[in-house]
């Protein structure tokens, strides 16, 4: 990814999470006692970050099988609340595990 498309990214990502954090000043004049929309606005950034996060995971190597098998190994070891540098190393060497394994076989 070259420089001006990663500086086009962060910039929507950080107009997109400061206006969802911005909205809820500018609308509503007392505190929000809905529990639902207190969550949906506490969601929201981390929603965004997700959605531009999950295509760079896919194309993050030359494969997306081994990409895929990475992204699998990073939702099931933080579903079962390992460490981030526990998950971050596992998916690490699952993703190599596979490249070296589709090398074997030249797929």
């Amino acid at each position: 990814m070259d420089n001006k498309t990663f500086f086009i990214l962060l910039a929507v990502m950080a107009g997109t999470t400061y206006l969802v954090r911005a909205i809820p000043f500018t609308l509503f004049r007392k505190k929000i006692q809905n529990k639902r929309v207190k969550a949906f606005f506490d969601y929201i950034p981390y929603t965004v970050l997700s959605a531009m996060t999950f295509p760079a995971i896919l194309y993050s190597t030359s494969s997306m099988i081994s990409a895929a098998a990475g992204a699998v190994t990073a939702l099931i070891l933080s579903y079962k609340g390992k460490s981030l540098l526990a998950v971050a190393i596992a998916t690490c060497a699952a993703s190599f595990a596979v490249s070296l394994l589709e090398m074997a076989l030249h797929i």
